[in-house]
């Protein structure tokens, strides 16, 4: 038995309702908002801070080779390897890209199968034969996107989805700065500890001659006792500094996830050794050069998929068309009698139309609006921030390179008085208080000297990260 379904002429649309739905379907999709993006990104014509090595020309990508240093570019390989927020991360994509399938299947008709087998005996009745229903039906269903409302809701999908990469590679990109700024301030840490202990055994042997010239009478009781305190301060700086530099260990391991023993082994041949940044040189650093940055390209696909969910908002406003048609087969067993067999089909459009919802769908336009512009403000603000990351690293960096050669300097000239007051002291020329005061200056001298050198690279790592860190598009899990 075929079953073909017929319109009764009251039902069939006009021509003209056909043409006119056809032609708001164009209207339904609006174009993205490239002007006010464009406004949103639009950076300074040129950087107000210097920049290093006057801007000379060198590639970003390599910036971990130009140190000198394979370690540091050994740790970031294998914390990225094992870092769970960059695997958390992956996670995200695989389920963004699902998310996107899923969205991106509504285009296709949608058909399903379905089967099933009944048996029926009548309890009151007694001789009646059982009866065995068998069918077995094929569906198919088709939302025709008049209005794009599918197809845009599966470019939100896509857009979240390549956002959720590009997250990824700012991860590995704040990781590496993170795990470089970690390590730089160990090696600092294992610099001063070095100066502590040099201070250490300095002062331990001129209070022990303080002593000795105290008991033959060359020393008074006072200046020895001042000698034997600034012994006991220095063994106490050196204690702090000690236990500085073993928190700094921890947390190296816990961002490379390696043992400790073994980082530990990693880390002593190059004890106390600042990477040399002789051979790094920043990219020209165009003003636009923010356009790489990971982050503000993931958080531009986020607009993009909020302009995308609007359009889709307006688009459930109007008519939505719809395709169906089945298959069915179906047996009919009676037992101990014969078999009925029987098959049918069915096919035929079905027009949903939005008459009155009381402002339903209205308020859902006006709520992606909201979350559009919501998205595009907090875009030009990370614009602005990235913009202020940039010149502020500029200016960190321009000013670690000027106060290093001071800093040099005045480290130097401090340790060499220091050293004429000891001989001073010695010879009976220079009091216990001016040699207390000639270490002390050194000690602080020596200190800011590491700070200085330590500032510098922080303020290197930091325009890699502002700079966006020269990340390609590399797919997740292929680093």
């Amino acid at each position: 038995m075929r079953v073909m379904p017929r319109l009764k002429p009251e039902f069939r649309p006009p021509l003209l309702v056909v043409a006119l739905v056809m032609g708001l379907a164009g209207c339904a999709t609006s174009q993205p908002p490239v002007e006010a993006i464009t406004q949103a990104e639009q950076a300074p014509p040129a950087w107000v801070a210097p920049l290093p090595h006057g801007g000379q020309e060198q590639s970003l990508q390599d910036w971990w080779a130009q140190l000198d240093d394979p370690l540091l570019a050994q740790l970031i390989s294998q914390t990225q390897a094992l870092s769970p927020s960059l695997q958390q991360a992956v996670a995200r994509i695989k389920q963004a890209r699902a998310q996107a399938a899923q969205a991106g299947s509504g285009l296709w008709p949608g058909i399903n199968l379905n089967a099933s087998v009944q048996g029926q005996r009548l309890p009151l009745i007694s001789g009646v034969p059982t009866q065995t229903l068998s069918t077995a039906s094929l569906d198919a269903g088709w939302e025709i996107d008049l209005f794009a409302r599918v197809r845009q809701q599966r470019d939100a999908a896509e857009a979240r989805a390549q956002a959720s990469e590009l997250d990824w590679h700012a991860a590995r990109v704040s990781l590496a700065a993170e795990v470089a700024q970690s390590y730089v301030s160990l090696r600092a840490c294992e610099r001063l500890q070095q100066i502590s202990e040099a201070d250490a055994q300095a002062m331990g042997r001129l209070s022990q001659w303080a002593a000795d010239k105290l008991k033959v009478g060359l020393e008074s009781s006072g200046a020895a006792a001042l000698l034997q305190a600034a012994a006991a301060d220095s063994q106490n700086r050196l204690l702090s500094q000690r236990a500085d530099c073993d928190i700094l260990i921890k947390g190296l391991v816990s961002l490379s996830g390696q043992p400790e023993a073994e980082l530990r082994g990693q880390l002593a041949p190059a004890f106390a050794r600042l990477p040399s940044t002789a051979g790094l040189m920043v990219a020209q650093l165009p003003a636009d050069s923010l356009r790489q940055r990971p982050d503000l390209a993931a958080l531009q696909r986020q607009l993009m998929a909020a302009w995308s969910e609007r359009g889709a908002a307006e688009a459930g406003r109007y008519p939505q068309l719809q395709l169906g048609g089945s298959i069915s087969v179906s047996a009919l067993q009676i037992s101990g009698g014969g078999r009925v067999d029987g098959s049918g089909w069915s096919f035929g459009p079905s027009l949903s139309l939005p008459i009155f919802d009381a402002g339903a769908r209205l308020a859902q336009v006006d709520a992606a609006q909201a979350r559009f512009d919501e998205n595009l403000a907090g875009y030009r603000g990370a614009v602005l921030q990235a913009v202020r990351e940039v010149e502020e690293a500029l200016v960190r960096l321009d000013s670690a390179q000027q106060r290093e050669r001071f800093a040099q300097g005045s480290a130097d000239g401090y340790q060499r008085s220091a050293l004429a007051t000891a001989d001073s002291w010695r010879a009976g020329l220079a009091s216990a208080a001016e040699l207390e005061q000639a270490r002390r200056l050194t000690l602080n001298a020596q200190s800011a000297l590491v700070q200085v050198q330590a500032a510098r690279l922080a303020a290197w790592f930091s325009l890699y990260k502002a700079s966006g860190g020269g990340w390609s598009p590399t797919p997740a899990g292929k680093s």
